[in-house]
Parts: structure tokens; C-alpha cells; sequence
């Protein structure tokens, strides 16, 4: 993966790496705390913890229509919808059964991409795909599971989460700090106030104040780091590299709960491996033109699109400012970023 995809490929996996190393945290809380309380409590700590850089600056092109509606849709089917779907989902059948149904999400976010949102998908990015959602269900699989209705709640829930990943990707008037902020703070309110009215309010005390000091970090710095990438990747290869959460879960269990390695932890891992080569390895380019726009996400001057000028200077490596971009045609190498959503015949 050449220079411009290779630190938001990093940044996909250090936010797979935070989020996946709170399961063993959640799971403890979870004997104290309701589901639903809990993800709202989570969602909160990530409203707190981007709050000192959503708030500040960068809102210049950030009153546009369109990317109103596209925030205001992501918060709606990925911190709403599919919650409570997959909530419903989780009444009516077994934990293990909804764990296996949830690995849909990846090939939920690509079918999406591909169709509704100009992401460009080849041969070698479903066949990616596929290892991902085998290894998914490797690492996942029950020893039985029940399908019927609940399946169908589990998979519309894993559609409004890969709605809520494309939504996402294309958000170019805030800054991935405040796509962050505005989610988990209507996410968290909504979850916390459903948590308060189903399961009871919570008890006060340390598990509250630790709730949300993991928001900060699994659901806080993890989104943001998965918004910057997914703006350029695309939500299809960010989420097949999110899709490595589970693992960071299962690797922290055996290094700090000495829980046993197991022989389908492996193979589910080798295969997750592999998917993650493809991907590094794509390489996809013609001739394409692109035309004025205007909008703020991160990025550096090296890649190709970037040649507006700061005072004192260019800067180096990456950085984030509202931009604008003449007409151009060129040929190179990319990915379905927010500069690359052009169609393909």
C-alpha cells in the first residue's frame, strides 16, 4: 500500500485496536450495567472526549444541505436504528447466534458502497471481503443457533450500520472530531434515555465514571480515527480493516485473562491476514477527471490533489483545513476516497 493509503490503513487498525480492546472491559461492566445503558454511557464518554476540538474552528463548509443530511442520517440508522434492531434481534435469540449474524456488517457496508455510493469494487476487494466475513464467522460460530425473525432483525440492523459507515465516509464539511461529537451525542442521549427506561437507571459509582472514560477512548478516538480513514479508503476496505476488532478482543484476552489460544482463533485469524494483504496490495488507476469542490477532511501535499499553498509554507505530513480543488484530469493510483467517486465502465 503505497504512501497515501498506508497511514489511514493504520489508522482503521488502531481504531479496530481500541474499540476491540474494550470488550473484556464492557463485558465486566455489562454484569452491572443494562445493554443499552451501557452503549449509551459509551457513546456519551465519546460526545466528551471530541468535544475540545468539534467545537473549535473548521466549520466553514459545514452548513452545506447535503452533508447535514448525511450526518444527520449516519447518527439516525448507526446510532439508533441499529442498536434497537439488533437489541430486538438479541430478545429473541441466543447471544452466540447474534454475534455470528453481526459479521454481516462488512458485507452489508460493501454491497451499499458498491451500489448506492460509487465505491469501486473489483474481484480482489470482494474476494477480501469474503475472508473477512469467513473469518468473522470462524471466530463467531456457536455450537447451534436459531434463525427466523430475529435473523432478519440482526441483518436490517447490520444494513443500518453499513448505511451509517458509507453515510460517514462521505461527509466533507466536518471534521471527523465533529461527525464524532454530533454522534455520540445524540447516539449516547437516545441509548441512555431507552437504557433508563427498559433496563432501569443505573447505579451510581465507579462503573458509571469508567463507562465513560472507555467511551473516551474505544468509542470516542476510535470513530474519529475510523472517519479519517474511511474518507480515504471508503467505507468497503475501512470497514473490512474495523472488521479486525474482534481479534484485538481475543488477543487481549489471551495476553492479560490468560484465556486458552484456541485452533479456530487461528485459522479465523490467518484468514483475516489474508484479506488484510489483498487489500494492502490493490492497486487500481486510469485516467479520471475531477471537478471544483470544496471540502475538509485530512490530508498531505505529497498526493497528488493538494497543491493549494499555507502561509509560510507547505506543511508536512498530514493535516486538516477546509480546501478547495480546480478541474483536473491525471491518471495514478487511488482509492474510493472523497477526491475518487467517479464511475466505472
Amino acid at each position: 500500500m503505497t504512501l497515501p493509503f498506508a497511514a489511514p490503513a493504520v489508522w482503521c487498525l488502531l481504531a479496530a485496536a481500541l474499540f476491540g480492546a474494550s470488550t473484556p472491559i464492557a463485558r465486566a461492566l455489562l454484569d452491572g450495567i443494562g445493554p443499552l445503558t451501557l452503549a449509551g454511557l459509551f457513546y456519551l464518554g465519546a460526545a466528551l472526549g471530541t468535544a475540545p476540538w468539534a467545537l473549535r474552528g473548521h466549520a466553514g463548509v459545514a452548513r452545506r444541505r447535503e452533508d447535514r443530511f448525511r450526518l444527520a442520517g449516519a447518527v439516525l440508522f448507526g446510532g439508533v436504528v441499529g442498536p434497537v434492531l439488533v437489541l430486538l434481534g438479541l430478545r429473541m435469540a441466543p447471544a452466540a447466534s447474534v454475534a455470528l449474524w453481526l459479521n454481516l456488517e462488512a458485507p452489508a457496508t460493501a454491497l451499499l458502497g458498491w451500489a448506492f455510493f460509487r465505491e469501486h469494487v473489483d474481484r480482489r476487494t470482494w474476494i477480501a471481503a469474503a475472508l473477512v466475513w469467513a473469518a468473522s464467522v470462524v471466530l463467531a460460530a456457536p455450537e447451534g443457533f436459531s434463525g427466523g425473525f430475529a435473523a432478519l432483525l440482526v441483518l436490517a440492523g447490520c444494513f443500518a450500520w453499513g448505511l451509517d459507515n458509507n453515510l460517514t465516509s462521505v461527509i466533507a464539511g466536518y471534521t471527523p472530531a465533529q461527525t464524532t461529537f454530533v454522534k455520540g451525542l445524540a447516539a449516547g442521549t437516545v441509548n441512555l434515555v431507552l437504557g433508563v427506561l427498559i433496563e432501569g437507571p443505573p447505579s451510581m459509582g465507579v462503573a458509571i465514571v469508567l463507562a465513560l472514560v472507555v467511551g473516551v477512548f474505544a468509542y470516542g478516538a476510535s470513530i474519529v480515527l475510523y472517519v479519517a480513514g474511511a474518507q480515504q479508503l471508503g467505507a468497503t476496505r475501512a470497514q473490512m480493516i474495523f472488521a479486525t476488532a474482534p481479534f484485538w478482543g481475543v488477543g487481549l484476552a489471551w495476553v492479560g485473562l490468560g484465556e486458552p489460544v484456541l485452533l479456530a482463533q487461528v485459522l479465523a485469524a490467518a484468514g483475516m491476514v489474508g484479506a488484510l494483504v489483498l487489500l494492502f496490495t490493490e492497486r487500481h488507476g486510469h485516467a479520471h477527471t475531477h471537478e471544483t469542490m470544496h471540502h475538509t477532511h485530512w490530508h498531505r501535499h505529497d498526493d497528488g490533489h493538494h497543491d493549494h499553498t499555507h502561509p509560510g509554507g507547505n506543511p508536512w505530513g498530514w493535516h486538516i483545513h477546509e480546501h478547495g480543488h480546480e478541474p483536473v484530469t491525471h491518471t495514478h493510483p487511488h482509492r474510493p476516497d472523497l477526491h475518487h467517486r467517479h464511475g466505472h465502465g
